[in-house]
């Protein structure tokens, strides 16, 4: 039964929140792909205006994402998840409205509010039905749709700009927010259809997806899969407290916004592939594409490991020493192949290792349901920082090779490392504890996830 419950999920909730995530990342970064076509020209933007857009949008990815997960867990996912896509699509289209700079901060700032409630809450909502012997290899899945959007938005940018530049008197950038918009919003209304509430409701896809005993045997194998804990107070508002004042939340937020720092590059690829002077604007499009598929079959690998060997640490850190090492040969060298070949190296341990740390944060913030919600999306928020301020390390004038940029994105890496080994060391400390609990009371501990 158990076997067929988790079938089903991968069946349904899986691809629902794949094909969401997969348009929420490609709405949120094809301005990447526009500054190749006429968009800073056609804006008028100048010096780090464009830099400031995509900043900006991680302000109002901030200020909504923890109201909304603590929203989420009173309402109806199959409805409110939907709801918030269709109206970032909307949002993510009237970017091919604006005509300045002032239109496009608004609408970047508004786009990173409608967007903020997606990311937490599609995890959560994983972590609701999943365990966490299961749960790396799916984070890793949902989280492949943030990496291929952004290979596939430069071959998708490439036949926009090729074919529907001047189209209807519309450039191709604005062809591009148009089309992706469209379809996020078609994808967005027919999930409401199959996307499943939580274990035990009778609303949304799970009414008709599960049977009744499916239903229990789902509650009882989250129960089971806690970690060790005292009796706690369910209230949204105690797992609030009990999330803030576990200095796990906080590590967990310095690992992941050290690793979100690290992969600053990622709104700026097609400009530094472009550096490299490989030919035309359709082959640097086309170029941007292989280290991003590449990178999402090595974060399938280290998931799959992750959760065959039920390790976490080392999954994050040795990707991430292979992501620093990338780092260091872009400097060193000028050589094009060599620079190439080392994009393929970041790109994939920084991503490799990012599905990793959530899944390591849900499955260690999970002694209730309602600290695990505010937990992960505490995490989140503060990974976002690293969003904030990482746009601003690629000035103009470091152009092609961003050598600043580059040193800051490998320290940063090592700094992701070192947390991570703080938290395996922390973490062993506390199954410790939990080991000799048992020897007293005789009652078997769950440990936490090393």
């Amino acid at each position: 039964m158990e076997k067929r419950l988790v079938r089903k999920l991968d069946m349904s909730l899986m691809p629902v929140v794949w094909v969401l995530y997969f348009f929420n990342y490609m709405d949120r970064n094809n301005i990447a792909q526009a500054k190749l076509d006429s968009f800073e020209k056609d804006l008028g933007l100048v010096g780090n205006q464009f830099n400031v857009a995509v900043s900006i949008l991680n302000v109002g990815y901030v200020l909504f994402q923890l109201p909304s997960n603590m929203i989420l867990t009173k309402v109806r996912p199959s409805l409110y998840i939907p709801a918030c896509a269709m109206i970032w699509s909307c949002v993510s289209a009237a970017t091919s409205g604006v005509h300045n700079y002032s239109g496009l901060i608004a609408v970047r700032f508004f786009l990173g509010i409608v967007e903020a409630p997606f990311w937490p809450g599609a995890f959560y909502m994983l972590s609701s039905w999943y365990t966490r012997k299961e749960l790396a290899l799916r984070t890793a899945v949902l989280y492949s749709g943030l990496v291929l959007a952004t290979a596939f938005s430069g071959l998708i940018a490439a036949g926009v700009f090729a074919g529907l530049e001047g189209k209807a008197g519309l450039a191709g950038w604005q062809w591009l927010f148009i089309i992706e918009g469209a379809a996020t919003f078609a994808c967005a209304l027919g999930s409401m259809f199959i996307l499943p509430d939580f274990p035990g409701s009778k609303t949304g896809g799970g009414k008709w997806l599960f049977t009744e005993e499916e239903q229990k045997l789902a509650i009882e194998r989250i129960l089971r899969d806690r970690v060790s804990a005292p009796e706690a107070d369910e209230s949204i508002m105690h797992g609030l407290k009990l999330a803030v004042t576990d200095y796990r939340t906080w590590v967990f937020s310095l690992m992941l916004c050290a690793n979100h720092s690290a992969y600053g590059f990622n709104n700026f690829f097609p400009t530094i592939v472009k550096g490299f002077g490989l030919g035309s604007r359709t082959i640097t499009l086309v170029c941007t594409a292989p280290p991003y598929l590449i990178g999402t079959l090595i974060s399938f690998a280290i998931a799959f490991s992750s959760d065959r060997n039920k390790e976490r640490g080392f999954h994050i850190s040795i990707p991430l020493c292979v992501a620093a090492a990338g780092f260091i040969i872009t400097v060193a060298t000028l050589n094009v192949p060599a620079r190439y070949f080392a994009s393929f190296l970041y790109i994939g341990g920084c991503f490799g290792s990012n599905a990793i740390v959530y899944t390591w944060a849900a499955s260690t913030l999970n002694s209730t349901p309602a600290k695990r919600a505010c937990g992960t999306a505490i995490v989140n928020i503060m990974s976002q920082m690293g969003n904030i301020y990482s746009p601003y390390f690629f000035r103009p004038q470091d152009a092609p090779r961003y050598i600043p940029a580059m040193l800051l994105m490998m320290g940063f890496s090592i700094v992701s490392i070192c947390t991570c080994i703080f938290m395996k060391t922390s973490l062993r400390r506390a199954n410790r504890k939990l080991l000799k609990q048992e020897e007293e009371t005789g009652i078997k501990a769950t440990l936490f996830p090393l």
